[in-house]
């Protein structure tokens, strides 16, 4: 029997909770007749992320899984790596500060010298050389099966999400074979993205064998983090950037785009995937599930 839209995200480890009254507020206004319109709209508030006594950044999100976005944004940012001995995550709600605590002392005041503005949503900002990190990436040859991807789009663009009641929001989700595990949204791809390395991070997650679903633009920031996580598939409904699809070519990392319905458009790492459906037999989006993105 096929689940109803409520009961999808039931299946998921983590899921977005539309519900939350801390993610989102109620405002009125008028609309194109003149009419009272009240409609739910995204909350957006600074988070401070500290690395033992240093302050690094302060990002604007939503507010939510405020440890797993500072732990992976640290790791990201190449902060933080692999095999460092986390001691603590600590949270001040009232503060909107984060201390990620490390068993070893850190010094990165070079690497905080040198910022990149980079294209993501609530303007990203990468630390350092953006490409510095990928030179020894190599990642695994695992194969995805294009009816798993089909699935995973069907599924996740009718989960329940904040995008779905009040917009201007980005989704990430990490999958495994044809089942979603971890759904974060955020005003900016990037900290959804990161919630998902911080999450790994924690949980001691493998990266070989996922994929790393997204329904913003496919950039350059996008793809090197997925390729530092060691995620080797990257899919969207959205489209690309040049140089995006340029890194992904560089790294071997499988880069999909522009998946809507029965369409897509893979630029890097053809050789991964696996046409085992005809694309003729894939349902189309219900026209309420469609987000933004490439033209039909």
């Amino acid at each position: 029997m096929a689940l109803n839209d409520e009961d999808l995200a039931k299946d998921y480890l983590i899921a977005p909770d539309p519900s939350a009254v801390r993610l989102t507020r109620r405002v009125t206004g008028r609309d194109h007749d003149g009419n009272e319109a009240t409609i739910s709209v995204v909350e957006e508030r600074p988070l401070t992320i500290y690395l033992n006594s240093r302050e690094i950044v302060t990002a604007m999100t939503i507010g939510d899984y405020p440890e797993y976005l500072a732990l992976g944004f640290l790791l990201n940012q190449g902060m933080l790596m692999p095999d460092d001995d986390v001691t603590g995550v600590q949270y001040d709600e009232e503060l909107e500060v984060v201390v990620v605590r490390t068993a070893q002392e850190t010094n990165h005041e070079e690497k905080l010298a040198k910022k990149t503005r980079t294209s993501g949503c609530a303007v990203g900002t990468v630390f350092g050389d953006m490409m510095e990190g990928l030179e020894g990436v190599e990642l695994p040859n695992a194969q995805v099966r294009t009816s798993e991807l089909y699935a995973l789009a069907h599924k996740i663009n009718r989960t329940p999400s904040l995008y779905l009641e009040a917009g201007a929001i980005h989704g990430t989700v990490l999958c495994q074979g044809n089942r979603p595990l971890v759904y974060m949204e955020d005003v900016g791809r990037h900290n959804a993205v990161d919630k998902i390395a911080g999450w790994m991070f924690q949980e001691g997650a493998d990266a070989g064998d996922k994929v790393l679903y997204t329904t913003g633009r496919l950039t350059s920031e996008m793809v090197i983090k997925t390729a530092m996580m060691g995620i080797p598939v990257l899919a969207s409904r959205s489209g690309f950037t040049a140089w995006g699809v340029e890194i992904a070519q560089q790294v071997g990392l499988t880069l999909i785009g522009r998946m809507r319905g029965q369409r897509f458009v893979c630029l890097s790492g053809e050789e991964r995937l696996l046409r085992d459906i005809d694309p003729a037999t894939v349902r189309e989006e219900d026209k309420k599930h469609r987000r933004k993105g490439a033209p039909q």
